[in-house]
């Protein structure tokens, strides 16, 4: 992601973009579906359904003009969105579906090859919209505009393959407008001290009383750890709030390296928060009688 300071520099870099009209980012390739189903051989080897999503989107202006925007996740399927050789970095990545698909629609990415994937989460999940609640997100890396625009502005470099899926695991819905735009550059290389990308998902329900919430373990070697998005459901009376995030280092045994003061704290309120907000680095974007 270029930040204002580098507009300026010059670089060798190469701008395409995946969509459900160009899956393979090719040059020039860009609004080339047409009612006749081009480029249907593409599509298919990449496990998608051709169906002619998005309806008649088109009209009657046919070819060039949105012909195929989304595709059809069919239930139980895998569908891969992006299978590019690097090396390159994506820069931005956009997705929108229904809410009710949040839980639903399981994402996954592939580095270099490797058969476990680097993530797996849950669509929403991974754009701050847990279950099926949605939220406007206002940081620098995640926003989530009107209405389930949902953006990732992480940098995610790749050496020699980037591969991207999403799983529909409802047994019997398919999930009929998954929209996607997938924005990366193709480098000559990426720096020798590059960090591949990572997110997974844990939850526990219900957490026994009185019990700590593993966010992350198991974790080694060299990395930056970027944050976490927390989601609730309260079974029971009172301020949910009062457990300290705690973050073992290097060996930590009884006692933790950091301990915070609070959950509303280490997300940047304080006091029960009281209201809901976003901001660039941390928020609380959606509360209340009905949060998940």
């Amino acid at each position: 992601m270029l930040s204002l300071h580098s507009l300026s520099l010059l670089s060798s870099a190469r701008s395409r973009s995946i969509s459900a009209e160009n899956v393979n980012g090719g040059v020039g390739a860009g609004g080339m579906a047409d009612i006749d189903g081009k480029p249907q051989k593409e599509a298919l080897a990449l496990g998608q359904d051709w169906g002619p999503t998005g309806g008649n989107a088109a009209r009657e202006l046919g070819q060039k003009y949105k012909v195929r925007p989304s595709l059809t996740l069919l239930p139980g399927r895998t569908t891969t969105l992006m299978d590019i050789d690097g090396p390159g970095c994506i820069r931005h990545i956009w997705m929108t579906t229904e809410s009710s698909r949040f839980r639903e629609l399981i994402l996954r990415m592939y580095w270099d090859g490797e058969a476990t994937p680097s993530v797996e989460v849950p669509l929403g999940d991974f754009f701050c919209n847990a279950a099926k609640h949605e939220a406007k997100i206002m940081a620098i890396p995640i926003n989530v505009n009107p209405v389930n625009g949902m953006n990732s502005y992480f940098p995610m470099p790749f050496a020699r393959h980037a591969k991207i899926t999403v799983e529909n695991i409802h047994p019997d819905k398919q999930a009929e407008h998954f929209y996607y735009y997938i924005d990366y550059d193709l480098l000559d290389e990426i720096p020798a001290e590059s960090a591949y990308f990572h997110a997974t998902f844990r939850r526990v329900n219900p957490l026994p009383y009185g019990e700590d919430f593993t966010i992350l373990d198991g974790v080694s070697g060299r990395g930056h750890f970027v944050g976490c998005y927390l989601t609730y459901q309260q079974n029971n009376d009172g301020w949910w709030g009062e457990g300290e995030v705690k973050i073992f280092i290097d060996g930590d045994d009884e006692f933790p390296t950091i301990c915070g003061t609070g959950t509303e704290d280490y997300f940047g309120g304080a006091w029960c928060f009281g209201e809901t907000f976003s901001a660039p680095f941390m928020g609380y974007p959606f509360g209340g009688k009905n949060a998940a």
